[in-house]
């Protein structure tokens, strides 16, 4: 986590006193951008930065160009970089390979002697926000014209590294205020946010990192109970971590003025699995929704194409978290689950009218079979697909 670092408690120490102390909102403006620029360049390195800056550069001269074939080509680069840097090892060695062994071997040598052994900073995320600037610029909305504005839309160090993905509209309408006067409630509930994400992040996520790292090993040695709890502790530790991380990157951004998306909203007191994805990640499957899903058809075109819209995109959300193949089957098991809730109703007949009235009747059962359905899944999410098919049978037979 960057945000505990020793570095980031001298960067904070400088720079945001600097950025509370200087009045002209133009001056404050360079400030932000230079503390943003070392902010990144520290943390990414180099070979981090460059990809930031050619795509950055090229998503910034096509929109300004308000051609809408030239904003496409760029999404097409920023989408080629992304599967490039982040995802040419999985399709070489586990796609290609499977495929046509020798080419594959090949290809990833290719691959690992050009790329770097770990994506750049923040390639997921940034790159998203540039494929949603280009494509509604491309829809008709107005681009950034200004290049120290469209710098700080691409490297706000607050939202830089893990999010939320935000839109570039909601940013650049904030920015004005926020560097024309600070205000002092801003600064206040902003601390108050990332003292409440660093408890959340360190005091619980951590610990419960490190109970599940001690029990990982003795998994199938466990009780019934204690494997149960385990799954519990599993998906308390990730809402925690990451909803955590972002208490700290939406309270740090406060203190400068920014309001940033909010992306969580209790997501374990969804009572189904299309309002758990309306309350999990809310920045991402609000893009998903938005420039995958809709994009794709959406539901316009029957039902079939409808499910099938959605798999896919819950498929493509499964791979960004990772190039592996247990997260495209989380993401498979989501887009599945919400076709099954969307469907099962009148695919089961009278048995799934019956279950949909139960559901109705007895929100706490929708609920429970709801947190289930996503605990479940985590365990996909964090291990690799045996492993995660044994701790399942495990649970699910009481052993």
């Amino acid at each position: 986590m960057i945000f505990n670092t020793y570095w980031f408690v001298l960067f904070t120490v400088v720079f945001f006193p600097g950025y509370w102390l200087i009045r002209w909102p133009a001056a404050r403006g360079w400030w932000l951008l230079c503390g943003c620029a070392v902010f990144h360049t520290h943390f990414a390195g180099p070979a981090g930065v460059v990809p930031i800056v050619v795509l950055g550069a090229l998503t910034y001269a096509c929109a300004l160009s308000g051609n809408r074939l030239l904003c496409y080509g760029a999404v097409a680069a920023c989408v080629i970089a992304l599967v490039g840097y982040k995802y040419t090892h999985f399709l070489s060695a586990e796609i290609l390979a499977a495929i046509a062994p020798e080419l594959g071997a090949k290809t990833n040598a290719i691959a690992a002697t050009w790329l770097p052994a770990i994506p750049p900073l923040a390639l997921s995320f940034f790159t998203f926000e540039f494929v949603h600037y280009l494509v509604d610029v491309a829809r008709g909305h107005a681009p950034i014209r200004r290049p120290k504005e469209f710098a700080l839309f691409a490297i706000y160090f607050p939202s830089l590294v893990a999010g939320p993905i935000k839109r570039y509209q909601d940013f650049t309408a904030a920015l004005p205020k926020a560097l024309g006067r600070v205000e002092l409630a801003d600064v206040a509930a902003g601390a108050q946010r990332v003292a409440l994400g660093f408890c959340k992040k360190i005091l619980l996520a951590d610990n419960l990192t490190l109970a599940l790292a001690f029990h990982e090993k003795d998994f199938f040695a466990l009780t019934a109970p204690e494997a149960w709890l385990f799954l519990a502790a599993l998906a308390a530790r990730i809402l925690l971590d990451f909803s955590g991380y972002t208490d700290i990157a939406l309270g740090f951004s406060q203190m400068l003025g920014v309001r940033l998306p909010e992306n969580f909203n209790y997501p374990y007191a969804a009572t189904g699995l299309r309002d758990f994805w309306a309350r999990w990640h809310i920045s991402l499957s609000s893009w998903i929704r938005d420039y995958i899903y809709i994009p794709l058809g959406g539901s316009r075109h029957g039902r079939f194409r409808r499910f099938l819209n959605l798999v896919v995109a819950f498929a493509l959300c499964g791979l960004w978290h990772g190039p592996a193949g247990h997260f495209l089957l989380w993401g498979l098991w989501h887009g599945g689950g919400l076709v099954v809730q969307a469907t099962y109703r009148t695919a089961l007949g009278p048995l799934g009218a019956k279950l949909g009235a139960g559901f109705d009747r007895v929100p706490l059962l929708g609920w429970l079979v709801t947190l289930l359905f996503v605990a479940f899944g985590w365990l996909l999410f964090f291990y690799p697909v045996a492993q995660a098919w044994a701790m399942a049978v495990k649970l699910l037979t009481f052993r």
